[in-house]
């Protein structure tokens, strides 16, 4: 239950200012309320978050033990590095109202960020890597809420000051855990 519990805070904590999570809050505030993209975008983290979870529970089983935990180390240091690398993404000019081009948009954007990183290390890191999957998708579902329901506000946030922060603390969990893996500490 505790993979549950931490892949969900993990992924809503890391998706904060997360380029899925703008993307949302700009195509709001550029088209109005509109279901489909609340769909689209609880679609896409929940199956992001899902096959990020099984993914690691996956990979963890290829592993001794001493060499998932060292994975997981890096998994959190490439989170770090995800969350400090400047979001310098374009946002449509004229947004795009298919649902196929926001999906895809949405999924691309989430895959390869930092919460699904952690997500991913956490399904390697515990018994039941199905729960952190749930965990996961949960986390980032209710990450791309606050980008739709509260949008406006959302972008006026220091989102950068908070993205540098996180990656602080991931690249220290990260290393302490690399370094109590290696036995130093």
């Amino acid at each position: 239950m505790s993979g549950l519990l931490f892949a969900l805070i993990a992924s809503f904590l890391l998706s904060t200012g997360s380029r899925d999570q703008i993307l949302v809050a700009h195509l709001k505030e550029r088209l109005g309320p509109q279901n489909w993209l609340l769909g689209v975008g609880l679609t896409s983290a929940a199956v992001t978050g899902g096959l990020a979870g099984w993914a690691g529970g996956r990979f963890a089983d290829l592993l001794s033990i001493n060499t998932a935990q060292m994975f997981v180390a890096i998994a959190l240091l490439l989170s770090a590095a995800e969350l400090a690398w400047p979001n310098r993404g374009k946002l449509p000019e004229e947004p795009t109202r298919s649902l196929f081009a926001v999906g895809s948009a949405l999924f691309m954007r989430q895959i390869t960020d930092a919460a699904r990183f952690v997500v991913f290390a956490i399904g390697a890191a515990v018994a039941v890597p199905a729960l952190a999957a749930i965990g996961g998708a949960l986390g980032g579902m209710t990450a791309i809420c606050v980008g739709y329901f509260v949008s406006g506000e959302l972008l006026k946030l220091p989102l950068r000051k908070i993205r540098l922060t996180l990656a602080f603390v991931m690249a220290l969990l990260g290393v302490v855990i690399g370094i109590a893996v290696r036995g130093i500490i």
